[in-house]
């Protein structure tokens, strides 16, 4: 048992590798398996598809960064800070993908809404169904803000979701230019669009 869920595990962590630094269709069961080591007949005996596997791996990718956005959003600082240090921190993560491997590697769910949206449907709605659970993420960092007086927004959920589409519009410009120096701009859009006026909002408490 213990070799067999190391072997599906290994299939997961080289699948994931891939498909963030190559994306989905360039990808070839063999290869997968190969770059993980372990025999085609695998692959199969754990997932049903190709795109079986790419569900498993947005799963698990979530499950991930779910726990980092949860970190990053809790905790006593006040709502702006716990904000800024969600945008810090995947400013980080952009940092060390490109540090790891020479380049940008962007958002997952962003790069798979782009290349598998018109094609997949499973995977389509799983990326949906991720998307709105950052919006309602933000969306509650956002009304606690306005309920201690930090903006005023007319929309929580509104708001919310244009933060994570500047999240995401920024990630994506910087893996255009390989550069995560673009996520620079990032914290004083999302203050614009939350009507704020003074950027001088501390990351940490």
């Amino acid at each position: 048992m213990g070799r067999t869920s190391d072997a599906r595990n290994k299939i997961l962590t080289a699948a994931q590798s891939l498909i963030e630094q190559r994306g989905y269709s360039a990808l070839g069961v063999a290869e997968i398996c190969k770059t993980a080591g372990v025999p085609k007949g695998s692959f199969y005996y754990f997932f049903e598809s190709k795109e079986s596997l790419a569900l498993a791996v947005i799963d698990e990718h979530w499950a991930a960064e779910r726990r980092e956005w949860e970190r990053a959003l809790s905790g006593d600082a006040e709502p702006l800070q716990r904000l800024r240090r969600l945008f810090e921190a995947m400013e980080t993560r952009q940092r060390a993908g490109q540090d790891g491997c020479g380049s940008v590697l962007g958002c997952m769910y962003g790069n798979l809404s782009l290349e598998m949206s018109n094609r997949a449907d499973a995977v389509r709605l799983r990326l949906q169904d991720i998307f709105e659970e950052q919006v309602e993420m933000v969306g509650a960092v956002v009304a606690e803000a306005e309920q201690h007086g930090e903006v005023t927004v007319s929309d929580t959920q509104g708001a919310a979701r244009s933060l994570v589409a500047q999240l995401e519009g920024q990630v994506l410009f910087a893996k255009l230019h390989n550069d995560p120096a673009q996520l620079s701009t990032l914290w004083p859009s999302c203050l614009a669009l939350l009507g704020m006026r003074n950027h001088q909002v501390p990351a940490h408490a």
